[in-house]
Formats: C-alpha cells, sequence, structure tokens
C-alpha cells in the first residue's frame, strides 16, 4: 500500500477544499489516489470542522485559508469573470468583495487607512468609467443581434423557395444545421454576458427577465436563462437559506387595496456583545407587501409598538378606518398599552393562534428577505444607529428596488400606488411584440401572465374545508 507525504497528502486535499471544490472521483482520476484513501481523509478533515464537498458548512463557515485563497483567485478577474466564478462557486460577489476588503484592512497601516477616505472620494469616477462600460457592452449586445438577423436571411436563402415534401440534399442540410448551431451558440454566449453584468451579477433569472423588459430588451424566459446557466455551469445554490416548507393556515383575511390589512412582528437584530440585542418593529401592508412603518429599539414594549403604530397611521392616512392589525400573540403585541392605543385610533387587533408560528406568514417572510440579504451583517450591529441605518437601507431597497415574485415582479410601492397595473401591460406588449416576431419560440403556448394580481388573502382556507362547507350547505 503506497505511503504519502503530509506534504503530499495537504497539497492532494486541498483540491477537495474551497475555491476548487473538485469531487472526489476527479480528484483520483487526476492523481491516482485511491478512492477509499480519498474518502478517509475527507472524513477526517470534515471531522477538522474544513468545508470540504459534501458537508453542511456554508461559505460563510469557510476557514479564512479558504475565503484568502478565494480571494488570491479572483484578483486578476474583470466583473464579468468574477460573476461567472461566484455562479460557479455557489458565492456572491459581494461575499468575495467582502472577504478581500477584510484582507486588505489586515495589511492596512494607519497612513493607508487615512489614505482610505481619500480613495472613497474617487468613487463619482469609477461609476462613470462602469456607466461607460456598461454602454460599450449594450452596444456589443446590440451588434450581435443583428448578427442573428443576418443569419436568419442566410437561413432563408439557403432554403431557397423549395417545394413542401421535397427531399432536402445533405449539403443543404448540413448548411441549415450549422446556421442553426450558429445562432444558438451566439443566443447562449448573449444571454450568459447578460447575466455575468454587475448589475445582474448577484440576481436570478426571475429577477433579470422582468427588469431587462423595463428596459425593452428581451433575450428569453427564465426557463431559457435557467437551461443555459446550467448548461454553462453557473447554476449553482447561493445564499444560507433553506426551502420553505408548506403551513396549515386556519384564518382568513382578504385584502382588495392597500391600508386594509397590517401585518407586523417583532425580530431581533444580533449586536457585537454576545447576548445583547435590538429589536425591530416592522408593520407590512397585506395587499402591496409594502413596508409601512419600521423602526428598530434597544428593548420589546407596548409603548414602542403603539408610537410606532400611530406614526405609521398618520402617514398612511389610515386613523379610523376599521384598518386589521394582525400579529402574533407576544407580549408587546397583547399589551393593555397597544390594545387601548389600537382601539383609539380605530385599529381591529387580530391575533395567531397560541403556540403556533406560521399563522403570521407575510411578516416571517419578510424577515427572513431582510436577514438573508447579501450585505446582512453576520458579525452583528455595532450600535443602535447602525441598526436604524441599516434597516431604513433595506427599507428603501425592498420598496422600490426589490421586485416581488408574488406581484409579478413588481416593486411594493408601484403595487401601493397603482402602478403595476400600466407597468404590466406594457411588459405584455413588449413579449407580444417579441412573439409576433418569433412565433416559432413560443409555438402554442401563452406568453408570459402579465395581469395584476388580485386580492391577497392571508391564511386561505384550505380546499377541502371549503368542499365539506358547501356539501353541509
Amino acid at each position: 500500500m503506497p505511503s504519502y507525504s503530509e506534504e503530499r497528502k495537504q497539497q492532494i486535499l486541498n483540491k477537495l477544499l474551497p475555491p476548487s471544490n473538485m469531487t472526489v472521483a476527479e480528484v483520483s482520476r487526476i492523481e491516482g489516489v485511491g478512492l477509499q484513501t480519498l474518502y478517509n481523509w475527507r472524513d477526517k478533515a470534515k471531522q477538522q470542522g474544513r468545508p470540504v464537498l459534501g458537508s453542511k458548512l456554508t461559505s460563510e463557515h469557510w476557514s479564512a485559508e479558504a475565503k484568502f485563497a478565494t480571494v488570491l483567485e479572483t484578483a486578476s478577474l474583470n466583473e464579468a469573470e468574477l460573476s461567472e466564478y461566484c455562479r460557479a462557486k455557489g458565492l456572491y460577489v459581494d461575499q468575495v468583495k467582502a472577504w478581500k476588503a477584510d484582507a486588505l484592512r489586515g495589511f492596512m497601516s494607519s497612513r493607508e487607512q487615512e489614505l482610505e477616505a481619500k480613495r472613497q472620494r474617487q468613487a463619482d469616477h469609477k461609476e462613470i468609467k462602469q456607466l461607460k462600460s456598461e454602454l460599450r457592452r449594450k452596444e456589443k449586445a446590440l451588434a450581435e443581434t443583428a448578427a442573428l438577423l443576418v443569419l436568419r436571411k442566410k437561413l432563408n436563402g439557403a432554403l431557397g423557395e423549395r417545394q413542401r415534401g421535397r427531399l432536402t440534399l445533405l449539403p443543404e442540410r448540413n448548411e441549415c444545421v450549422n446556421l442553426i448551431q450558429e445562432a444558438k451558440e451566439a443566443e447562449q454566449a448573449m444571454i450568459i454576458e447578460v447575466c455575468n453584468m454587475p448589475k445582474f451579477a448577484s440576481l436570478p433569472p426571475s429577477q433579470i427577465v422582468p427588469t431587462l423588459l423595463d428596459e425593452d430588451a428581451y433575450y428569453g424566459s427564465e426557463s431559457t436563462f435557467y437551461r443555459v446557466l446550467k448548461a454553462f455551469g453557473q447554476l449553482h445554490h447561493r445564499g444560507r437559506s433553506v426551502a420553505p416548507k408548506v403551513s396549515t393556515l386556519p384564518t382568513t383575511y382578504t385584502a382588495t387595496g392597500p391600508g386594509q390589512v397590517f401585518c407586523w412582528d417583532i425580530t431581533y437584530l444580533p449586536s457585537t456583545v454576545r447576548g445583547q440585542f435590538y429589536y425591530l418593529y416592522m408593520l407590512e401592508d397585506l395587499f402591496s407587501r409594502k413596508i409601512v412603518g419600521c423602526e428598530v429599539f434597544e428593548q420589546e414594549s407596548g409603548e414602542n409598538a403603539e408610537k410606532l403604530l400611530e406614526q405609521t397611521l398618520l402617514r398612511e392616512k389610515c386613523l379610523h378606518s376599521g384598518v386589521v392589525l394582525y400579529s402574533d400573540n407576544g407580549a408587546p403585541m397583547k399589551s393593555q398599552t397597544m390594545r387601548m392605543k389600537a382601539y383609539e385610533l380605530g385599529v381591529t387587533t387580530s391575533y395567531s393562534r397560541p403556540r403556533v408560528s406560521n399563522d403570521n406568514p407575510f411578516a416571517e417572510s419578510l424577515f427572513r428577505t431582510c436577514k438573508y440579504r447579501p450585505d446582512w451583517p453576520s458579525a452583528g450591529f455595532k450600535s443602535l444607529d447602525e441598526a436604524r441605518t441599516w434597516v431604513l437601507k433595506f427599507m428603501r431597497w425592498y420598496n422600490y428596488e426589490h421586485k416581488h415574485s408574488k406581484l409579478r415582479f413588481v416593486t411594493p410601492h408601484q403595487r401601493h400606488t397603482g402602478q403595476d397595473q400600466i407597468l404590466l401591460a406594457k411588459r405584455k406588449e413588449r413579449i407580444e411584440a417579441a412573439k409576433a416576431a418569433n412565433p416559432s419560440r413560443w409555438g402554442k403556448r401563452e406568453v408570459r401572465n402579465c395581469t395584476p394580481v388580485g386580492p391577497t388573502t392571508l391564511n386561505p382556507e384550505k380546499e377541502s374545508v371549503k368542499k365539506v362547507e358547501k356539501q353541509a350547505a
């Protein structure tokens, strides 16, 4: 049985570790080491807590050596190459940049830290260069589109005016196949280039396609984007999220417009001090998913909740309108101070079932979106002001930039103000024009659904319950 030195073992094991993340079979084939030997080495590395392939540790738990190796490997890549690298490794571009910034801070002297403020003032100049680069990419994409049109004309010329049913000669058939393959490769290259643009580097196809439609551009459907990314090895799970679970929802509230039903809850925000937390109070409009009120406090109390509720109702002009306020059974929610203030303001309070954590799904989903943002400070907030600043930035992004998947990919603000109807109508016109220009892509299928979302229901009744009630009636 061959023996290996520690240096040789470490060199081979590094290929199983980030950022290479090669499989055991690939390393065995390249290095000539037995599969069982490699599995034993990998199991020992797992016991030591190292993030080898197949372990449940995410990129957040990578060792400092693995993160530094990733920074070194991506140091010479441009924005598009970095985006392609991150998709292939299951990382976010912001994560790699944050690791690079941490590494640079470790090398900084006091003099260099003073120069950092000066470099910050050059951000505007860099932004102008990025915009110019983006303009060049769009011009290149336009040229490729023109090339596709030329290829289509060549295809018509190759086929000629032949009669239906006539056998296609082999040279003509090969020429048609080559033209189709050229067009397919050019279209795939265009989609990959669009996905790896800096502004789309951290977005999935479900966010990229609606954004392109708003910019009057269409390269393919979401399924086409996913299929091309998978073919090029750039479709991997990213982030710390897990698959959502379907839950049973007992109670029902239906909102047909904004300002009818509010969902609210409180969540913990970690601080840099172990055991100390800040508390995020957040109110969400059920109809539009817009964050209508949020604030960060140092403690949970009914007094803080009543202040936020009153400010929110004044801002949304919902005083004495009979708005429903839905929450769980927490102490601030059911405090006498909060309930009396709600009664004075004409608010109807409603609560979830005791000891049931999934009766308030809209608020919980919003907190999940908040805490799984790429710029979420995993180490905690240094102060109350820093937490409030980050939450304010998140609220603006969520209300005015984030395209919600359950609202036909419009922002909550557009849904709240009724702008979604005009925007979705324009999207439908753009897709129908694309279908008319290339009907073979769709065939008999309809274009994507661009009708505005109707009323929103909180905790809808199950179909089986509805059938039983109908039979009993």
